[in-house]
């Protein structure tokens, strides 16, 4: 753990049943009286396990993490249709009607963001401040047939080849700078060896990245009328170290369409990570900039 930083509290697990699903999520009540409103910290696929460092500097909040459907200890009906950015945002609304906690502040990361934008819009008194960051999301960009096409590839590569070949794909795709070219999909798929990947396939296909995301988030726009008219205030943020890949154009691009500009965080795409699934960002300098950055 970094020098300086926080130490957080213990997480006390819980579990909601919504339409098709039982969500798991964790609450860390604040130390002492809590000096502001609750603090959702969300992405997607990545679940709770991503934000026990980001929480850690939050002590003076009560803080929610969840793991959303189909992800780590959340579970998803048998054969449900895969879950897209609207079948989350109105998970999260569950979730903060059964807390009785709203609104609240959220910082929702790479396809949190996208689900957290969708649930803005669709229920905008949950959510008083939402920082954005990096919302992967191709419509929104001026290369979206492109960028559209490439991340539909690698859901496809997933279901021809396996976890290995489709993984390399992706971070072949997400690590790109600059627009995606248009012939992006039709390329030979990457080497998994070169990644570090198995060229094996185990036969599974239950990856939320691969077989979901990749699905569902593409075809996602956002609702600019919606998010313009809420109460809610949308900060879209990006990392300092992402230049022009996907993700971090994403965010730009939203930013303009809602009229504003991009904040700038510490880091990259996983900026805020503390050595959760074996990455390491800059956490000590992004938790304290996210703290000013919801202060406004």
């Amino acid at each position: 753990m970094p020098t300086g930083q926080p130490t957080g509290t213990t997480p006390t697990t819980r579990s909601l049943d919504v339409p098709g699903a039982v969500l798991a999520y964790d609450l860390r009540e604040a130390t002492g009286t809590a000096v502001a409103r609750p603090l959702l910290l969300i992405g997607s696929p990545m679940g709770a396990t991503g934000f026990g460092t980001l929480a850690s500097w939050f002590t003076d909040r009560t803080v929610v993490t969840y793991d959303p459907r189909g992800v780590e200890r959340s579970t998803s009906a048998p054969g449900a249709e895969p879950a897209t950015p609207r079948t989350h945002a109105d998970d999260l609304h569950r979730l903060v009607a059964a807390l009785d906690a709203g609104p609240v502040d959220v910082f929702a990361s790479s396809g949190g963001a996208v689900n957290a934008l969708a649930w803005v819009a669709a229920h905008p008194a949950d959510v008083a401040t939402l920082v954005a960051h990096e919302p992967p999301l191709p419509s929104v960009l001026p290369d979206a047939a492109a960028a559209t096409a490439a991340m539909r590839a690698v859901h496809e590569t997933y279901l021809r080849a396996g976890w290995g070949h489709a993984m390399a794909a992706f971070v072949a795709l997400v690590s790109y700078q600059g627009p995606v070219p248009e012939d992006w999909a039709d390329r030979p798929a990457p080497d998994p060896a070169a990644f570090g990947m198995p060229t094996d396939d185990d036969g599974s296909r239950d990856d939320p990245l691969l077989g979901v995301n990749m699905r569902t988030l593409p075809p996602y726009e956002i609702e600019v009328d919606a998010l313009r008219a809420a109460p809610t205030r949308v900060v879209v943020a990006v990392g300092e170290e992402s230049g022009e890949n996907l993700a971090a154009r994403g965010a730009r691009a939203v930013a303009a369409a809602l009229g504003g500009d991009v904040a700038v965080l510490p880091g990259d795409h996983g900026g805020f990570l503390g050595g959760e699934y074996g990455q390491t960002g800059a956490p000590d300098r992004f938790g304290p900039a996210l703290r000013t950055l919801l202060a406004g």
